[in-house]
């Protein structure tokens, strides 16, 4: 049965991050994602989330240096060993969190360097991560990004995902569909959604164009929560946007989003 988490990267920024954890409980969430763990220990998480009994649904592999810009490392050349390293961290975390699906961010591409080349690194490290995590029982995640939010990102359109995905072959890799993201590069979101569902392993919602919740914009999410009920994806929604009001004061869609798939 399809289920909403809370990405409390996002959601629930009126408390401090530990805090946010009980938060999501208490507004009827049943699982939680988030950005990365790494600034808490393992003890630390693993703790909030058996207070407020819930799934740890997602996070992400460590993404290099996010304050000069990087937004991930597996299609960096040269950084073949410290993304394998990356992938042990990851799966230490998720085995202790008890999570079964990482994020696996491509990066963009830097500059000087040949696309091609950075798709071949990329590649040959998806299929690096997918055999340990397989070993683990991990499913690993592609997500497609809007280079307007994430200019030059490696990865920014369904079909190419889709693409990645057939050329691996490994039963553990799936596409993360963001809603918002493929809005904004491709839109035709119905029938996205009916082409790609086979593939899709997490899927996130946001309102369109301002990230907001999404009860508004240009989206008819009523429309396509109906979709994904007829459909034969039964995995987690994670929330993914910034609250235009207090977290709460905004949750009213989510009641209404749930009927579609009781």
């Amino acid at each position: 049965m399809i289920q909403f988490a809370a990405n409390l990267s996002m959601l629930f920024g009126e408390v401090p991050f530990l805090n946010r954890f009980k938060e999501a409980k208490a507004s009827g969430f049943e699982g939680v994602e988030f950005l990365f763990p790494y600034d808490y220990s393992k003890v630390q998480l693993r703790e909030k989330l058996d207070e407020a009994q819930l799934t740890q649904v997602l996070f992400n592999l460590p993404p290099g240096n996010w304050e000069k810009g990087e937004r991930g490392i597996a299609a960096l050349p040269g950084r073949e060993s410290e993304f394998q390293h990356s992938v042990e961290l990851a799966l230490e975390y998720a085995e202790y969190l008890g999570c079964k699906r990482l994020h696996v961010m491509a990066g963009v591409c830097p500059e000087g360097e040949q696309i091609e080349q950075c798709f071949e690194v990329y590649l040959g490290n998806l299929a690096y991560a997918c055999g340990q995590a397989n070993s683990a029982g991990v499913t690993l995640l592609i997500e497609p990004i809007n280079t307007r939010a994430f200019p030059g990102y490696l990865l920014s359109h369904q079909a190419q995902a889709r693409k990645v995905i057939d050329h691996l072959a490994q039963p553990n890799l799936k596409l993360q569909m963001d809603l918002y993201h493929a809005q904004i590069m491709e839109g035709d979101l119905t029938t996205l959604i009916r082409h790609q569902i086979d593939y899709v392993g997490h899927i996130q919602v946001a309102g369109i164009p301002d990230r907001f919740e999404p009860s508004g914009g240009e989206v008819d999410y009523n429309w396509i929560f109906s979709e994904l009920s007829q459909s034969s994806y039964d995995g987690w929604i994670g929330c993914e946007y910034n609250p235009k009001v207090e977290t709460k004061a905004g949750l009213g869609w989510l009641e209404s989003a749930r009927n579609h798939f009781s």
